[in-house]
């Protein structure tokens, strides 16, 4: 839940550039893949069977950032990119296992999209870098009250107003969307008044009426 929200520089949206990657926090959902070791591994990429997070096949960090993983117990993972995990447990595998190859995997990062777009919700980031233009595009499109001229983009409690009938789809492409973000798409005011139509109109029609009467008999 967001407590208070500050307003911050369209710039600062910008300076992601496309090495970010993502960093290992608590509540992370990751999978581990061992070559050759599936009694090392749990969601395994090199499995042949299936790895679906909707399987159990991940573990989670807990909130100090630890990792309860087979043969070595906890470890520390909080703050590492997936490929820095993933160095850390080859050192610490290779000491049980000749030249381990092995691939750390975030299962659970996740965007939500509120408003006025056709499939509003969670999304999944399946890939490392997405760009603010593919995760709306995922949502198939605007409504026809979708105010497009402020669309928020919250991070950390930090909101940003977009204006994406103002930016050219380079500079959209420039903006990447990072796990726990979330795209506020709101409504024109004219929604309202649409909305209300349906029942103003027969009110209306009545009101109209009302006054003819009493006009003709006064």
């Amino acid at each position: 839940m967001i407590v208070t929200e500050l307003e911050g520089p369209l710039v600062t949206l910008l300076s992601v550039d496309s090495g970010y990657e993502h960093t290992l926090r608590s509540d992370d959902k990751i999978s581990l893949s061992v070559w050759d070791h599936d009694d090392l591994s749990f969601g395994s990429a090199y499995n042949i069977y299936n790895a679906n997070e909707a399987f159990g096949k991940w573990v989670l960090l807990d909130k100090h950032g630890f990792a309860s993983l087979p043969k070595l117990g906890k470890v520390y993972l909080e703050g590492k990119t997936c490929s820095e995990a993933s160095d850390t447990l080859e050192t610490l595998y290779g000491q049980e296992i000749a030249n381990p190859i092995i691939l750390v995997k975030v299962l659970n990062r996740e965007v939500t999209v509120f408003g006025e777009v056709t499939k509003p919700g969670r999304l999944l980031l399946e890939k490392e870098m997405n760009t603010l233009t593919e995760v709306l595009g995922r949502t198939e499109g605007f409504t026809d009250y979708a105010n497009v001229k402020k669309v928020r983009l919250v991070r950390n409690n930090i909101g940003y107003t977009l204006n994406l009938k103002k930016f050219d789809h380079s500079y959209l492409q420039n903006i990447f969307i990072q796990a726990d973000d979330i795209i506020i798409v709101p409504a024109k005011r004219g929604k309202v008044i649409d909305q209300k139509a349906p029942t103003l109109i027969p009110f209306s029609s009545a009101l109209t009426a009302i006054v003819i009467v009493e006009t003709l008999f006064l």
